[in-house]
């Protein structure tokens, strides 16, 4: 049964931003070791990395399986939509757009999430700011994936866009899930998840042979082991302590400054260009998500025990 939650501390909002800021940089070392290991291998090293950080916790407090096939085939249905298929997906399409873009799409996954949680909960129905929540914020998609800013990226780009709205669909569909998995612990579900993962890139991995490890350059490696330790890893740990201690619905706020850095870090870390259309789109989006966030009358006590179930 998770705690109850409580009003936010400095360490806390301090917790939330760092955490932000881990997975908003995720997309810069994506950029710069996919091009080297390719989007397989990534995935796969990056998920085993953050596995074995995980796993010293599982093991200390002891390790617990789904009861029945039923929970199993859910288990590994989700561990593909929330872990296998995204990384996959995301590190294919960063071959050819910029993290900057890739964070932005990624950015929407909220507002999708809110579609589905309409058609798969009994207490998390659209309202009147959801749904211009999700006007403003597709809207903002359409500008990135439509128009002058696909020009931008260049047209081969346009499969790589929607792979990454496809990945964006993977975590929104598994968000809903993960409320059906009601046995496990959040942090040793976490790292089952991406010891299942593991196994399934392994297999993947290994059909499609070998990379050169010789051509992977320092800048490489140091992006595979901060995607492995940190954005995997640690952040998973951080994710799941912030949700128990101040409830998903705070938590989830500040994912939506995970464009906005984003963007920003791509354009001063990697000196990647920023198109007009994209900077309307990402304040589209981020003013949809906070749109979508103003409770109606009657929603407040719903929110507070949403937040308290947490993931």
């Amino acid at each position: 049964m998770s705690q109850a939650i409580r009003k936010p501390t400095a360490l806390d909002l301090a917790s939330l931003l760092f955490l932000t800021f881990i997975w908003s940089s995720a997309f810069l070392a994506i950029k710069v070791a996919v091009p080297q290991t390719g989007p397989i291998w990534l995935a796969t090293i990056r998920v085993l990395i953050g596995f074995v950080v995980l796993l010293p916790w599982m093991l200390y407090r002891g390790i617990i399986l789904p009861k029945g096939m039923r929970n199993w085939s859910l288990l590994i249905f989700f561990s593909l939509i929330n872990v296998t298929l995204p990384f996959l997906l995301i590190s294919w399409a960063e071959l050819t757009i910029s993290a900057g873009i890739t964070s932005l799409l990624l950015g929407s996954g909220p507002l999708l999430a809110l579609v589905l949680a309409h058609f798969t909960t009994q207490d998390d129905k659209i309202s009147w700011p959801k749904l211009l929540g999700i006007a403003f914020g597709f809207t903002g998609v359409a500008l990135v994936v439509g128009g002058q800013a696909l020009d931008d990226v260049g047209d081969t780009a346009l499969l790589s866009l929607l792979a990454v709205l496809a990945a964006s669909f993977c975590y929104a569909l598994s968000g809903a899930l993960v409320r059906k998995i009601t046995d496990i612990p959040p942090t040793r579900l976490a790292t089952l998840v991406l010891g299942l993962c593991s196994i399934q890139l392994l297999a993947l991995a290994f059909h499609e042979g070998l990379p050169d490890f010789t051509r992977i350059d320092d800048k490489g490696w140091f992006s595979l082991i901060f995607l492995g330790l940190l954005p995997t890893g640690v952040a998973t740990i951080l994710r799941y302590r912030l949700i128990n201690t101040i409830g998903a619905s705070f938590f989830s706020l500040g994912l939506n400054l995970i464009p906005v850095f984003g963007i920003i870090l791509g354009a001063i870390v990697l000196s990647e260009t920023v198109p007009l259309e994209v900077w309307g789109a990402l304040a589209l989006i981020v003013t949809g998500l906070f749109v979508s966030r103003i409770p109606t009358k009657g929603k407040a006590t719903q929110e507070r025990k949403a937040g308290q179930a947490g993931l």
